[in-house]
């Protein structure tokens, strides 16, 4: 019996090439994607440290409030618009049809060597920030509820509706994935239609 197969060469050293650049810790010669890791995850912090500091600091409860929502208005801009699209290549938005029906778009950037896509490193950062601080103002959530802190309370649910809808927004991008680009009509649209 004579063997058919043929010595193959195989190049693993670019996969490898790759594999390093992607696991690196935090890519510095992309130049805005450090800077995007950075702001994905101030303002959130920074609006987290307000919250627990404002009763300390100001007794101003009007002053905190605007503060700490202006924080995460800035934190949910940033991450929609800048950080999801750099650090993990997803996008998504919201736009008014000739019908005026609402639609929700969700893209995912396919993956390919020459992207400039974040580093695992970035992906991480990017997505425990995301899940983590919802997580954090549900705590919050549950002791100003507990402690009788109405006007407290109704800051944190804020908080909550602007970190819980980047986080959906950028779960049902990472359900599309390869596929490109996903429209959705409202969902109280798709419940009424069912």
């Amino acid at each position: 019996m004579a063997d058919d197969t043929e010595d193959v060469e195989l190049d693993f050293a670019a996969d490898e090439q790759e594999r390093a650049r992607r696991s690196a810790v935090i890519r510095c010669a992309a130049g805005d994607t450090p800077l995007a890791s950075f702001f994905h995850l101030f303002f959130r912090v920074v609006a987290i440290v307000a919250y627990l500091l404002c009763d300390w600091i100001s007794e101003n409860f009007a002053s905190c409030f605007v503060l700490i929502i202006t924080l995460l208005s800035f934190d949910f801009w940033s991450v929609k618009n800048v950080t999801g699209r750099l650090l993990v290549g997803l996008r998504w938005w919201n736009q008014i049809d000739d019908d005026g029906k609402s639609l929700w778009v969700f893209e995912a950037k396919k993956a390919s060597r020459d992207n400039n896509i974040g580093t695992e490193a970035e992906a991480r950062i990017f997505w425990l920030g995301l899940i983590i601080c919802p997580l954090i103002w549900i705590c919050f959530f549950f002791t100003s509820l507990f402690s009788l802190k109405i006007k407290w309370l109704s800051l944190v649910v804020a908080s909550i509706s602007l970190q819980a809808a980047n986080l959906y927004g950028y779960l049902r991008c990472k359900a599309v994935g390869e596929d490109g680009q996903h429209a959705d009509s409202f969902m109280g649209q798709h419940l009424l239609q069912r």
